[in-house]
C-alpha cells in the first residue's frame, strides 16, 4: 500500500475537522488520504437492497459524505473510502503501521478522565506505532471544520536525554512541507541547588541555561544540514517541561511531542509533557512514538 494519511471517521463534528485538516496536510506532502470508518457489524455488500434494509447504509454514507466534502475543496486530492468491519481501536492501530500519520478528532476534554470516557483517541495514541495527530473542533458555524487558530510555526518539544530521530525527523519533514518555521523548545526544571534564600543562584542558573543551549545546538545540528531550506529557531526554558511546552504552543500551527514506545503490554500511558500538550494546547499536536 502507497503511503497515505490516514482519518478515523465517525460522524462527529471532531472527526470532519480532523478530516479537513489531513486533508491539507496530504495534499502538502503529495500523498493520499484515507478515510477510515470502522464498524463491528459491519456485514458483507448487499447488492439491490433498499436503504432502509441496508445495514451498511449510514457506514457508507459516514464516508461518502465526508468524500464529497472534502473532493470539493481539493479536487486534485486522492481520498480513499475505506469501510472495516472491526472495532475503531484496532482498525486505527492497523491503519497507523501503513500510514504516514493518523489523524483523529480530539473532543478537548481537560481532564485524565478522557481515559475513560469511550474516547478511543488515547488508547490509539499511546500504543500506535505512528504518529498520531490530534485536531479540535471548530464551535457555531465552524462546527466541523479544524478550531480556528494561528497559521504559525511548526513546534517541537525535545528532552535532550535519549534517541530522538524519530520526533525530529516527523518535525522538520512538516516544517519543510509547510515552508515554515520549526521552533525547537526544551524545559528543564531547575534543580534544588539553584535555590538560595533571596530566590535563584543566577550562576547556577546560567550554567545550566548554557549546558542546555549547548546539548540543543549539538543536537539540532545534523537535522539543519539535512533541512537546510527550514528555518530553525532553537530555545531552552529553565521551567517544567510541561511549561514550556504549554508556551510555546501558544500561536503555533502544530505542536509535536515525543512519547516513548512500551514494549511490555501496559495500560495506555502518555508522559505527562504528552499529556499536558493533549488536553491543553489549543493547536493540533501530534505525538510521534520513539525509542
Amino acid at each position: 500500500m502507497e503511503p497515505v494519511v490516514t482519518v478515523g471517521l465517525d460522524g462527529s463534528s471532531e472527526s470532519l475537522a480532523a478530516a479537513h485538516w489531513a486533508a491539507d496536510e496530504a495534499e502538502r506532502r503529495g500523498l493520499a488520504l484515507r478515510l477510515l470508518h470502522a464498524w463491528p457489524l459491519l456485514v458483507p455488500e448487499p447488492t439491490r437492497v433498499p436503504a432502509e434494509m441496508d445495514q451498511n447504509y449510514w457506514a457508507r454514507r459516514i464516508v461518502h459524505k465526508a468524500r464529497a466534502e472534502l473532493q470539493a475543496h481539493h479536487p486534485g486530492l486522492t481520498v480513499i473510502g475505506s469501510l472495516v468491519a472491526d472495532d475503531a481501536e484496532h482498525a486505527l492501530l492497523s491503519a497507523a503501521q501503513e500510514s504516514e500519520m493518523v489523524v483523529l478528532g480530539s473532543r478537548g476534554l481537560m481532564s485524565v478522565q478522557s481515559y475513560f470516557l469511550g474516547d478511543i483517541s488515547m488508547p490509539v495514541v499511546a500504543r500506535a506505532e505512528g504518529p498520531v495527530v490530534l485536531v479540535r473542533a471548530g464551535t457555531g458555524e465552524e462546527s466541523g471544520r479544524p478550531a480556528p487558530g494561528a497559521t504559525g510555526d511548526v513546534v517541537v518539544a525535545l528532552k535532550l536525554h535519549g534517541p530522538c530521530d524519530e520526533l525530529l525527523a516527523f518535525a522538520f519533514g512538516t516544517a519543510a512541507a509547510r515552508g515554515t518555521t520549526l521552533r525547537v523548545v526544551h524545559g528543564r526544571s531547575l534543580p534544588v541547588d539553584a535555590y538560595v534564600p533571596w530566590g535563584v543562584d543566577h550562576d547556577v542558573a546560567e550554567e545550566l541555561a548554557r549546558d542546555a543551549q549547548q546539548l540543543l545546538d549539538q543536537t539540532l545540528g545534523p537535522w539543519r544540514d539535512r533541512f537546510p531550506g527550514v528555518e530553525v529557531d532553537g530555545g531552552t526554558a529553565l521551567v517544567s517541561p510541561s511549561r514550556a511546552v504549554a508556551r510555546a504552543a501558544e500561536g503555533a500551527a502544530l505542536l509535536v511531542v515525543g512519547r516513548r514506545r512500551r514494549r511490555r503490554p501496559l495500560a495506555p500511558h502518555l508522559g505527562p509533557v504528552a499529556q499536558a500538550a493533549v488536553h491543553h494546547a489549543r493547536c493540533p499536536v501530534a505525538i510521534v512514538p520513539h525509542e
